[in-house]
């Protein structure tokens, strides 16, 4: 009887301090602490000696099993994936139509138009497909993009939603969610690393937009498994992101799909701080084969075109990803957002 009382003391005052929060707006980060270890006493424990069952669940993924409650401001659809729209490939439009059917901001992860990012394939293979979304549409530069000197088609197509031209990198707000887009053809923009233009824009950048939720994305991804493989150049500004407390990095170029626990810049698994990497080269240009993970690989997929959907909350965000017409791959998963490391 005792256990059940403070039980219920425990849910009253969770209650009211809830009511508080929402009240005086104070800042929902500080509140996470308190659910987190309400849901702790609360949840059921085995007897001793017991081991835990398993469920369905965590027996077909290691998604860790959050279920994360918005906190504040109305939440965010985000959706999209990469290396898209070639007129040889009915993939694109496969994909489009998972897109005609979500409401949201899209994002792409680059390779917008194949096979060279001219004016031609933007016309010919974007524009009937993923084009149809182009006014709510947040790009990236891909490398077949800079197979047009300086991406002049890429930058005439999208104008000013792609960033200033000749760089291919600016931020924006969704949300309580701080977004930023990077460009990862480093040879093309003056390079990635430390102390480089683009590095040195975006530690201002996340210094003037301080938030508990932070997410990025570009082309070429600092982690995969795929046969393109990781692009250690990329390093320096995962660092400066990881610093800053971001939560997520979305990349595409290798063909595939691939969710990456949460790690550092050097890949060392940190579930307190690291940046979760998903590799969504997904949205219809062709297929790509993984043959051995690497490190931090949690699921991938090869053969199935697709769109990742994103739901972002006031300091938390839930993943899914959605399959073609046909296919029946999936991943979904949530948790919270973590903001930056101390010292």
């Amino acid at each position: 009887m005792r256990t059940w009382l403070l039980l219920l003391g425990g849910v009253l005052l969770v209650v009211l301090l809830t009511a508080v929060t929402v009240i005086n707006g104070h800042n929902s980060q500080n509140f996470i602490p308190l659910v987190r270890s309400f849901r702790a006493l609360a949840s059921p424990r085995p007897a001793a000696g017991a081991q835990p069952l398993a469920t369905p669940e965590s027996l077909a993924s290691p998604t860790p099993l959050v279920s994360p409650t918005p906190l504040a401001e109305e939440s965010q659809v985000f959706v999209g994936a990469g290396d898209i729209a070639r007129c040889d490939s009915p993939g694109a439009g496969e994909t489009a139509k998972l897109l005609d059917g979500i409401a949201g901001t899209i994002f792409t992860l680059g390779d917008n138009a194949y096979l060279d990012g001219s004016a031609t394939n933007f016309a010919d293979c974007y524009e009937p497909t993923w084009g149809r979304f182009k006014s709510r549409t947040h790009p990236a530069a891909g490398n077949h993009e800079y197979v047009n000197p300086g991406a002049s088609a890429y930058f005439d197509y999208f104008g000013a939603a792609a960033g200033e031209r000749g760089k291919g990198y600016y931020s924006y707000e969704l949300g309580d969610w701080h977004i930023v887009v990077l460009n990862s053809n480093c040879d093309d923009i003056g390079g990635c690393n430390e102390r480089s233009a683009q590095e040195q824009w975006l530690r201002a950048d996340l210094a003037a937009h301080p938030a508990t939720c932070t997410l990025a994305y570009w082309h070429h991804p600092l982690f995969s498994s795929g046969p393109h493989g990781s692009t250690p150049n990329m390093a320096p500004l995962w660092q400066a992101l990881y610093q800053a407390g971001t939560e997520l990095v979305l990349s595409g170029h290798d063909h595939d799909y691939e969710r990456f626990l949460p790690q550092d810049a050097n890949g060392v698994a940190d579930p307190q701080y690291g940046i979760r990497e998903i590799v969504a080269g997904t949205g219809g240009g062709s297929h790509y084969t993984i043959n051995k993970t690497i490190a931090n690989s949690e699921i991938h997929n090869t053969d199935t075109y697709g769109v990742l959907k994103l739901t972002l909350h006031a300091a938390s965000y839930e993943w899914e990803f959605i399959p073609e017409a046909g296919k029946s791959f999936t991943d979904t998963g949530s948790d919270l957002c973590h903001g930056a490391p101390q010292g």
